[in-house]
């Protein structure tokens, strides 16, 4: 087994703020890696390929599996903490989200590179929640994508701690302090130097 205890994931379903966490973090010069997904319905748009959300979906899977894997690999000698825009297990959830099988090579590499047990996931949030040229899903499948993807970490072993419902700065506070305790586990019931309130404002 491989463990990077300095990689974080940042998780959750789509329109919940998880991508922004992660722009606000790279800006406050946090190495960050971008969600893959996203990337690859760009390209598969610019070269006419079907392998998305939309269309053939285990291709889509498949190539975020192999996207994993490699920038798994490439921050691999990063000192610091790093934070990744979604992880491996998040296409267990994914998979059964689309009621496909888990690919027994997926279920290994989960199983083998390790990332730190604290997991910050994201919650569905209506208030911010919007679609847009490469997120078309509704609120209803942002919030079961959120439940397939939360069940797959803790099945895997990991802690999944909610962001709380906060302004993108207190987001990436409780981000960063949660990296630098070595992920001690956070809580939202004030018992820990990175808890906060429990639902707050986004202009907050």
């Amino acid at each position: 087994m491989r463990l990077q205890e300095n990689f974080f994931i940042v998780t959750g379903g789509p329109g919940a703020g998880k991508t922004m966490l992660i722009e606000r973090l790279a800006a406050q010069s946090f190495a960050t890696v971008e969600e893959a997904g996203r990337r690859i319905i760009r390209e598969q748009r610019e070269s006419g390929g079907n392998a998305t959300h939309d269309g053939d979906r285990l291709a889509y899977r498949d190539l975020m599996f192999r996207d994993a894997m490699s920038t798994y690999e490439q921050m691999a000698e990063a000192k610091g903490p790093v934070f990744f825009d979604r992880g491996l297990p998040d296409l267990i959830g994914y998979s059964r989200l689309i009621g496909a099988p888990v690919p027994e090579e997926l279920a290994r590499a989960v199983a083998h590179y390790r990332y730190n047990k604290t997991v910050l996931i994201a919650p569905p949030w209506r208030e911010i929640y919007g679609q847009d040229e490469e997120r078309g899903q509704d609120f209803a499948e942002a919030v079961a994508t959120h439940d397939a993807i939360r069940a797959a970490y803790v099945e895997a072993g990991y802690e999944p701690v909610p962001l709380p419902l906060a302004s993108i700065e207190r987001r990436a506070a409780f981000a960063a302090c949660l990296a630098g305790q070595g992920a001690a586990r956070g809580t939202q019931s004030g018992s820990t130097p990175c808890s906060m309130p429990k639902t707050m404002g986004p202009s907050t």
